[in-house]
């Protein structure tokens, strides 16, 4: 599937729910169904700076696709993790440079997250893209 697709498949899931308490539920429900990251990725490199909660994570390059893992210690922010990774992880460097992460506008998140959480969803996405490029920039050289 495309990250376009895949977009359009969490704005799918979110829009059966109006109230966004169940919103919220389905975030934490997807943070639960987040593998656990193993111990020895929890390192201060896989630390994302700028997130309230601690958030790692951890990217690794194989047959030209990137593959994303994380968690958190705060059970929203697990479920953001989750999403992120469910759309971004298994594509490549450039299709993960080029994508315009509309998603996180159209189920409404940002404005329903508090601004310390809405800086680390940026921190976030921002690392990924990072991680993106310095694959990229590997695979050229």
């Amino acid at each position: 599937m495309t990250i376009n697709e895949l977009q359009d498949n969490v704005i799918e899931e979110f829009s059966a729910f109006d109230d966004w308490m169940d919103k919220y539920a389905l975030l934490i429900d997807l943070g639960n169904s987040l593998p656990p990251l193993e111990e020895k990725y929890k390192t201060e490199s896989n630390l994302i700076e700028g997130c309230q909660s601690r958030v790692w994570l951890q990217a690794d390059y194989e047959d030209g696709k990137i593959l994303f893992k994380g968690e958190s210690d705060a059970v929203i922010v697990k479920g953001i993790v989750s999403l992120l990774i469910n759309i971004m992880s298994g594509h490549t460097p450039q299709e993960i440079l080029d994508t315009d992460l509309y998603f996180i506008e159209k189920i409404g998140l940002k404005e329903h997250l508090s601004p310390t959480r809405s800086n680390g969803l940026v921190a976030m996405v921002k690392q990924m893209r990072m991680y993106a490029l310095a694959f990229r920039t590997k695979e050229q050289g």
